[in-house]
């Protein structure tokens, strides 16, 4: 299980596993971490876990939130990152791999499909219906890498979420929902480009032949006939 470690002035204070899909953190009572400060906002970040993942997210705090010395809106953590709320720091370390799971980084792209936690399904904005291959669940969809050493490459879209990009560079999310599919920036600071586009923070639900472009890497979206 990851956790982190909370300190301030090198003064270790207390370790958090991380032990729900979301923690939330900031000075307010009701987060799972509160650190009581004024320099943290009453609502100021929180931290997404998903499988052996975790995702930093800045909730529009008052002071900003920084990774390694960095101001960061959204962060793909990695082992031994450490987080700073004014004064505060709290070091992640990640869950240790078991065998089978850990995802390939040797590779160019990362492709892992997970399922995704409640707090995820209910940040996610779904935009209009399109059709549906089956009652309650869209047409079955693929990527194919266009682009880079592993051009040709396919990953077909069967599970809730799947996670693309490099971690440090840029990843986003494809969330596969009932009305389509849907394209999500988490971590970078230039958001992927879709069909020569830049995209914003929000979803963008995604349309047969697409051309996604993440982490320097070119990719399509198509439907399965």
């Amino acid at each position: 299980m990851a956790k982190l470690i909370l300190s301030m002035d090198g003064l270790v204070l207390k370790e958090i596993p991380l032990l729900k899909d979301r923690m939330s953190i900031g000075r307010k009572a009701t987060n799972d971490i509160q650190i009581d400060n004024m320099a943290i906002s009453g609502e100021h970040a929180a931290v997404v876990t998903i499988l052996n993942d975790s995702f930093l997210e800045d909730l529009n705090s008052t002071n900003g939130t920084m990774v390694n010395g960095q101001a960061v809106r959204k962060h793909f953590l990695k082992d031994g990152d450490v987080i700073e709320l004014g004064k505060y720091k709290m070091k992640y370390l990640a869950a240790p791999v078991t065998p089978g799971e850990t995802t390939d980084y040797a590779k160019n792209m990362l492709f892992e499909s997970m399922p995704v936690p409640e707090a995820v399904k209910a940040s996610d904005p779904v935009g209009a219906g399109r059709a549906l291959a089956g009652k309650g669940a869209p047409a079955v969809a693929a990527i194919q890498l266009l682009s880079g050493s592993n051009a040709g490459r396919e990953l077909q879209l069967t599970k809730t979420l799947t996670t693309l990009g490099k971690p440090g560079v840029q990843v986003a999310v494809i969330a596969r929902r009932p009305q389509g599919y849907f394209l999500t920036h988490v971590e970078g600071a230039s958001f992927p480009v879709l069909n020569g586009k830049s995209l914003d923070a929000q979803a963008h639900r995604l349309e047969d032949h697409d051309v996604i472009e993440l982490a320097g890497v070119k990719m399509e979206f198509f439907l399965k006939t």
